[in-house]
């Protein structure tokens, strides 16, 4: 049994192509791949709204792309929100993707992302560990935080 973590994007990013686990520049992600790291696992992946799953080192352009629901009065310029068939399309694509690297079954996926990104491909996984579940954005960060200077 592998251990797999899986991390969100974020919208704050570099405004110039990086290596995915450069592009993403807010505290939430920074912290979430720094505990991600600390608990040694055998792959990290980013959940991508327009990439899909992405390794760490792969290299991409920025880009204006989720699958959360944000109200139209709420969305910043130019921000692509993906509609429900996308969202069934984008979840397709992931588990097909993690399939091809992953076991599905019997590998362990800890997921640091918000329920946006994990209600889609929690039906596909068996041994999920959502362990922040039911924490806002800011919690998170905090929870976070709070358990990396505990290692």
């Amino acid at each position: 049994m592998s251990k797999i973590v899986l991390i969100a994007c974020v919208s704050q990013k570099l405004n110039k192509k990086a290596k995915a686990k450069d592009l993403y520049t807010s505290q939430l992600f920074k912290y979430s791949l720094a505990y991600a790291h600390s608990l040694n696992p055998d792959k990290i992946f980013i959940l991508s709204a327009l990439h899909h799953l992405l390794d760490l080192e792969m290299e991409i352009e920025p880009y204006n792309v989720t699958l959360s629901n944000i109200p139209k009065s709420k969305r910043k310029e130019g921000l692509i929100v993906l509609s429900q068939a996308e969202k069934i399309e984008w979840s397709k694509k992931v588990v097909k993707m993690l399939s091809e690297q992953t076991d599905l079954q019997y590998d362990q996926f800890i997921l640091l992302a918000g329920q946006e990104y994990i209600k889609p491909i929690k039906p596909y996984i068996k041994n999920l560990d959502d362990r922040l579940h039911g924490l806002r954005q800011g919690e998170r960060v905090k929870c976070l935080k709070a358990n990396l200077h505990e290692l």
